[in-house]
């Protein structure tokens, strides 16, 4: 694991492939099934809610780039709290879970967030984070659903989280999708992050007797930032 103060806006620094990967959400949105499911390609509408925290890896392709996906399952249930706050820090993405058909367990992703927020020691900023909102149980009855698509569209706007997508773990619908996008999701402000540091440590511009001039030294040093 990544120690935190190998970090740049709260992500991996390095190049490992190897990300961190944290289910939140209530318990009974399917978390676990959507773990098994992606991990897998297994559901079991019976499997028992998870107790505490437990991971699988998975290996995928994102853009041409191979990723080993740590996944961690953490127990919903507020007795469990405990156990699942340690796990936090060293996250690469963090993915926010509800069910559709529970208002509830959407109306309670804001509690998740801010509680990622503050364990995980997110500084940055929400849109410097690869979160991912995952809406499940895509598969009920149009009657029995409680979340309309607009409202999770809506609350991912309000909350400055650009990666959002419903799926079905019992059909196996969009899941593999999900964590593509966040992976690519993650990508993408890496590279932002990466392109902000090497401005940062090699300015492409100088300050001469009180005058901003470019120095073309300077610019032909740092031109290999140009396409991050």
């Amino acid at each position: 694991m990544v120690e935190d103060n190998d970090r740049a806006y709260g992500r991996s620094a390095n190049k490992n492939t190897l990300l961190k990967i944290v289910i939140l959400g209530d318990g009974g949105v399917g978390k676990s099934c959507l773990m098994s499911r992606f991990i897998s390609n297994h559901f079991d509408d019976h499997s028992f809610h998870t107790i505490g925290v437990e991971f699988m890896n998975k290996t995928i392709e994102v853009n041409g780039k191979e990723y080993t996906l740590q996944v961690w399952d953490t127990a919903g249930q507020e007795r469990f709290k405990s156990l699942r706050t340690p796990f936090y820090r060293g996250s690469d993405i963090c993915i926010l879970a509800y069910a559709i058909d529970d208002r509830s367990s959407f109306n309670n992703i804001k509690m998740w967030l801010n509680e990622f927020l503050h364990y995980a020691g997110v500084k940055n900023g929400i849109e410097k984070f690869p979160f991912m909102v995952v809406g499940n149980k895509s598969d009920v009855p149009s009657k029995d659903r409680e979340v309309p698509h607009e409202s999770l569209k809506r609350w991912c706007d309000d909350n400055k989280i650009a990666t959002y997508i419903e799926t079905s773990a019992k059909n196996d619908n969009n899941v593999v999708e999900a964590f593509s996008m966040a992976v690519q999701r993650w990508a993408e402000l890496e590279q932002q992050a990466e392109k902000e540091l090497g401005m940062l440590h090699h300015p492409d511009t100088v300050t001469l007797h009180g005058s901003r001039a470019t120095s073309a030294l300077r610019a032909n040093c740092c031109s290999r930032f140009s396409d991050v």
